[in-house]
């Protein structure tokens, strides 16, 4: 009978991971969900023609209703008395400082609101008892509106930049936060998996995992909390008038008010609503379509 032999059994050793694997495992993902294949452009002046049609239209609009004498001249201004007073305020460098003022103020202070919000939703996104604890309040002062802290504001910091500040935050640091968590919510769990797999410890999965899945909702957080930010900015202007406060754009609607000059109100809308058409337009419309790109979603959105 034949002696029976027994093989040693051999243990196979999985090589060594080092963290390139982690830092390969972003782009990798992006590479699973981006679409092959064409990349045909079709180049077409209707996303240009478009807005411009409808900016002519709203325009003769307005002057059709000034020619119907429905309203007083000094209560609806023409689009040319608007422009007259527009050219005005330019040669007197009025609008300049006004721009450049609520430019910093909102920018500077979007900046924080940033450095700020980012670490806290990560926080409130991947500890369970500090979500239960302080996500609630953090929906909360999302729907509060942002004037009500302007009040307060001024009783704590007077009439000084630290009251616009003060408000931005408020306005934009919540829904930052809430951006962000729903964009960590969004993640697939086989992601997170992944990473521990690679051995990444919890700040290398943040980095290159987590945060770069959740993109799309941290972009559409950071999208209303500059939305958020800037209607805090014109609030506070219009309110906090006076003191060590500079000339912004809201300043300059309150002016208007007080001078009772229409035209002077109708510059400061349209110079806050260009501010705000400019930033989504050169920010965070080419940032969606390269995210969208990246994710081979900008074929299905274009349509």
């Amino acid at each position: 009978m034949p002696s029976e032999t027994t093989q040693p059994s051999e243990t196979t050793t999985a090589p060594a991971l080092t963290m390139n694997d982690v830092r390969s495992l972003e782009a990798g993902l992006d590479a699973l969900q981006t679409a092959p294949g064409t990349t045909t452009r079709r180049r077409s002046v209707w996303p240009v023609l478009a807005p411009l049609l409808a900016t002519a239209l709203l325009i003769g609009a307005w002057q059709l209703f000034v020619l119907a004498g429905i309203k007083p001249t000094y209560i609806v201004p023409s689009p040319l008395d608007v422009l007259h007073q527009a050219v005005e305020a330019w040669g007197r460098g009025d609008i300049q400082q006004a721009l450049v003022t609520s430019l910093e103020r909102g920018i500077v202070g979007f900046a924080v609101a940033v450095l700020v919000a980012t670490p806290i939703g990560i926080l409130v996104a991947r500890v369970r008892w500090v979500r239960l604890s302080f996500g609630p309040i953090i929906t909360g002062l999302q729907v509060l509106p942002s004037v009500a802290w302007v009040p307060a504001a001024i009783l704590w910091f007077g009439l000084t930049d630290t009251t616009a500040y003060f408000v931005i935050l408020m306005g934009a640091i919540p829904s930052i936060i809430n951006g962000l968590v729903a964009g960590v919510d969004q993640v697939p769990p086989l992601f997170r998996r992944v990473g521990q797999v690679l051995g990444a410890n919890p700040w290398e999965a943040v980095r290159h995992i987590i945060l770069p899945a959740a993109l799309p909702g941290y972009l559409a957080g950071l999208k209303q909390g500059w939305a958020f930010s800037w209607r805090s900015l014109m609030a506070a202007e219009i309110i906090a008038v006076g003191g060590k406060i500079g000339f912004g754009l809201g300043s300059m609607l309150q002016q208007g008010r007080e001078i009772q000059d229409m035209s002077v109100v109708l510059v400061a809308i349209l110079l806050i609503l260009a501010v705000g058409i400019g930033v989504e337009l050169l920010v965070f419309a080419p940032l969606e379509r390269r995210l969208l790109r990246r994710r081979g979603l900008a074929a299905e959105t274009s349509r």
